[in-house]
Parts: structure tokens; sequence; C-alpha cells
């Protein structure tokens, strides 16, 4: 089946219409750092990734309940699993973050290309936002691109939407998430089930509104750029948030 859903994701990005969409999209990535990317994966690829992501959730998920210094203390309130969890459950999901097409295909839209994430736990993540209050709060990522797949999300009435601000730069001993709010227009993007969206992780500040009501599930396949490798990259939040843990797990 694994390769079966590879081939059509092959196949996908032969379809004549893919140029302008890549255009279309790079030219929304550079001006905010954030683009819809829906178009890169045909329905069946969203479709067999999200029926692994909410096998592994139900079963793996762990909950938590943190806030971090290096964000200004802003919070993360979700349940998450780990990259190594997904490994250990599942042969689809590694094999669509390794894909040569996927990855080509993101190069184009970032517009340079892209690496896989050198540190191996934000290669990809499960994350589930299902309390009233849940939020990923205000942060930027170690490495500069995110793919997200929008599992489940509610109606952006209840939450869950996304806000970035482009142009925003991280600096862990002195954050200042306020200055940066200042710094440069907010945006605000509804998400659907069944989206993708690129983000521009390391430069532009961003957060997942919090829930009110409804669940949200995602998992983010985080890469790198060359400039990334260059660059000495700690990990405490990372490390912290995805910590292995006996708390309340699902």
């Amino acid at each position: 089946m694994n390769a079966r859903i590879l081939q059509e994701l092959d196949q996908h990005a032969r379809r004549p219409q893919l140029a302008e969409e890549l255009a279309a999209a790079r030219r929304r990535f550079a001006s905010c750092g954030f683009s819809s990317a829906s178009f890169l994966v045909p329905p069946s690829v969203k479709e067999a990734v999200a029926e692994d992501v909410l096998a592994i959730i139900g079963k793996s998920g762990i909950r938590r309940d943190l806030r971090f210094k290096e964000t200004g203390n802003t919070p993360r309130r979700m349940r998450n699993v780990t990259q190594a969890e997904i490994t250990a459950h599942s042969a689809l999901i590694p094999g669509v973050y390794q894909s040569e097409t996927l990855v080509g295909l993101l190069a184009e839209l970032v517009g340079e290309p892209v690496l896989a994430c050198p540190y191996e736990p934000e290669q990809y993540v499960i994350t589930r936002l299902e309390r009233s209050g849940d939020t990923h709060g205000w942060h930027w990522d170690d490495y500069s691109f995110a793919l997200v797949w929008v599992i489940e999300c509610p109606p952006a009435e209840d939450g869950g939407f996304v806000q970035c601000v482009p142009g925003t730069t991280w600096d862990k001993a002195n954050p200042s998430i306020n200055r940066a709010l200042l710094s440069n227009p907010t945006h605000s993007f509804e998400v659907l089930p069944g989206d993708l969206y690129v983000m521009r992780t390391n430069t532009t500040l961003h957060r997942v509104y919090p829930l009110s009501s409804g669940v949200r599930t995602i998992i983010n396949m985080g890469y790198a750029a060359k400039t990334d490798l260059e660059t000495v990259v700690s990990h405490e939040t990372m490390d912290a948030l995805w910590a292995d843990s006996a708390a309340e797990k699902a």
C-alpha cells in the first residue's frame, strides 16, 4: 500500500497545472512566510496519512501543559506524539516525509533547497488540541520550514486557526514576544480538515489560536535550509515538549 500511495504522489506531481499552482504559492510564501499547499498531494495521500495519524494519536498521545521561558512563557496545552512513536507505528509517514517528489515540490515553493531536519525528533510530530483553552502558543521553530497536514480542525469561530508574524527573529535569551508582535503585521489564516500549509518557521513568529471547542489534530513535518546546517542549534523547547513521559497517556 505504501508504494502505491507514494506512486500516486509522484503521478500527482506531473499534473500540467502544478507549475502555475506552485508559482502562486511561492508568491504568497515570499510575502508573509505562509502559504496554503493543499494542492501538493492528492486526496488519496491525505486520507492515508490521516488514517495513520488518527490511529497513532489514539494510542500514543501524551498530554502536555507547559510554558517556556525561551518563548516568553507562552503556553503549550495539547496532546502530542513523538517522531520515535510515529516511526514505530507507521511506515507511510516516514516514506512521505522522505519522498524526493514532495521535497522537490517544497523546494520549488520556498525558492531554495529543502533538506531533512538533521535533528530527528523535529522531523515529524503529531499534535492534538482537544480541550477548551488548548493552544500551541506564540513561538518560533529551530529549523526553517514546516509542512503541516491538517487532519481535524473546528471552524474558525471555535479557534484553531493560524496566526503568524513574518520577518521576526528568535533570541532565546530575550524572546520579547510582544515586541515581535509590534514589529510587523499579524496575519491570520483559517485552516480546514484536509488542508496543508507551508511556513518559514524560524523567522515567522506563529501560534495556533486557542480552542473554545472541537478538536484540532495535525502532523507537522519539519525541514531544514542549508543555512540551518551551518548554525549551532539548541533544542530546549523541543526536548521538553516532546520528552517521554507517563503523564496522562491516551
